[in-house]
């Protein structure tokens, strides 16, 4: 078969390692992700160097348990401490952007890294959206355009876009993004389940999006005892296999 051709990619709200028990746990989460055998990981509200979860490097334990590199994008500075987003790997792996997306609100941003498959280059953009709608919508609007995904409103070729939309289906800032990329949970044909609140999931707030040449062959939503407790999102996991085309 040779190179490889399918990756797994794992995104995941961690709640600043606090979990439902208010147990604050970076190894909790990192034994998580590590069961479900991701490529790519994707996190959201990752804490560095805050007080309030010890003034700890969230990422780069994660990161070092599970033997990946990690790259950190800060939402939001106060001094020394930091907080945003991470995408973790050990694939081949380069930092293309990482930057404010526009706020009316709470401080958001994005961060994307060119990740190497199959001497293929997979962009992967992971961000957490605001929590007001039309925050949301503007930011999906950015994230879709030339500085980001598109390319003068082309489809993005080979691209996923993940994270914590704060978006559910029937939303504006959804279907902004169904109408260039593909939902990982419908493309293949598996049924699509909620990924908030951990313990007794009603939203789906959590996506995983790829572009159009790539195909997704299963979707799920991880739900145990270990899920219910590490963090008040449960993490979204999607296997993506390039097109020969």
């Amino acid at each position: 078969m040779g190179e490889q051709k399918a990756i797994r990619i794992l995104s995941y709200n961690v709640h600043s390692c606090v979990g439902t028990d208010r147990r604050i746990d970076p190894s909790r989460i990192a034994a998580v992700i590590a069961d479900a055998r991701p490529d790519i990981v994707a996190l959201q509200e990752i804490d560095v160097g805050r007080r309030r979860t010890g003034g700890v490097d969230q990422g780069a334990i994660i990161a070092s348990l599970l033997k990946m590199d990690a790259h950190f994008n800060p939402a939001l500075t106060i001094a020394e401490e930091q907080y945003g987003d991470a995408i973790i790997t050990a694939l081949p792996a380069r930092p293309v952007k990482a930057g404010p997306l526009p706020s009316l609100g709470e401080a958001r941003g994005a961060l994307s890294v060119e990740v190497m498959v199959a001497n293929r280059n997979l962009l992967v953009v992971n961000t957490h959206l605001g929590l007001r709608r039309r925050d949301r919508a503007q930011q999906m609007s950015a994230l879709l355009g030339p500085a980001w995904l598109g390319r003068d409103g082309y489809n993005p070729a080979s691209a996923i876009l993940c994270g914590d939309f704060n978006a559910v289906p029937s939303s504006a800032t959804y279907r902004l993004a169904a109408r260039l990329l593909q939902d990982a949970q419908l493309a293949c044909n598996q049924t699509a389940r909620a990924t908030f609140p951990s313990r007794f999931p009603l939203m789906r707030l959590d996506h995983i999006f790829v572009s159009l040449d790539l195909a997704v062959t299963t979707s799920r939503v991880i739900r145990n005892r270990a899920t219910s407790l590490a963090s008040d999102h449960l993490p979204l996991v999607a296997d993506i296999e390039f097109d020969d085309s």
